[in-house]
């Protein structure tokens, strides 16, 4: 079984450069259950996304891109039950994980989408996001490879159009390269990048929890429009 990321390359089939590395395997018993149980009940429906049909009520609208195992998602919609997520991810094993999760949690605020996020963002209106969230996005550490970072100028100005006035983009990362790099990126295409606290509800997991246990600093910044 495809386990929801199409490409192993740096390019899909149409030549868009792609900012995640495809992964493909079989699936459990457990996640293929999960996968076709579950996952539904938090799925956004195909088309253009209409944030009030998706949750049937007006809320602020928050986007996690590359939510892994929902650890930050559960924890955010736990602790904002007046805003509404939709959570990312091309991992489809970690999203079915994170739908278990979400019904383990009874959390009602929050859907799930499997694929590559620029896709979903190009779906959403301009100016429909209260915030969204990059937390420990892949570095891509080699030269060669920065135009694969989701923090490109090209894909940052997208970002940038989804979010309301007042919306800013949570990046967190234990890569100072990364953080520079975003810096750079923000200045392009007119953007304010500062150093942000720690948000309170995003569970010490994942990628953080091996950065902190390795002794990497991490880093909080937020971004918005200048002006």
């Amino acid at each position: 079984m495809d386990n929801g990321a199409s490409y192993s390359g740096a390019v899909d089939s149409a030549g868009t450069v792609l900012t995640y590395r495809g992964r493909r395997g079989r699936l459990s018993a457990l996640t293929r259950s999960r996968v076709d149980v579950v996952l539904p009940l938090y799925a956004v429906p195909e088309g253009p996304v209409n944030a009030e049909h998706v949750f049937g009520r007006r809320a602020p609208l928050v986007l996690e891109i590359g939510c892994g195992h929902g650890a930050a998602a559960i924890g955010f919609c736990v602790a904002h039950p007046d805003h509404d997520l939709v959570a990312v991810d091309v991992h489809l094993p970690g999203l079915a994980r994170a739908a278990a999760a979400a019904a383990d949690a009874a959390v009602r605020n929050l859907r799930l989408h499997s694929g590559d996020a620029v896709p979903l963002l190009e779906r959403l209106p301009s100016g429909s996001l209260a915030a969204v969230h990059l937390f420990f996005p892949d570095p891509w550490p080699k030269a060669k490879h920065e135009k694969r970072r989701f923090v490109a100028a090209d894909r940052l100005s997208l970002l940038l159009d989804r979010l309301r006035p007042d919306g800013a983009l949570l990046v967190a990362t234990d890569a100072p390269d990364y953080a520079g790099y975003l810096r750079r990126q923000a200045s392009v295409v007119g953007a304010r990048v500062v150093l942000s606290p720690r948000p309170a509800w995003r569970p010490l997991a994942g990628f953080e929890l091996r950065a902190v246990e390795a002794g990497r600093r991490c880093i909080d910044l937020t971004v918005s429009r200048c002006g």
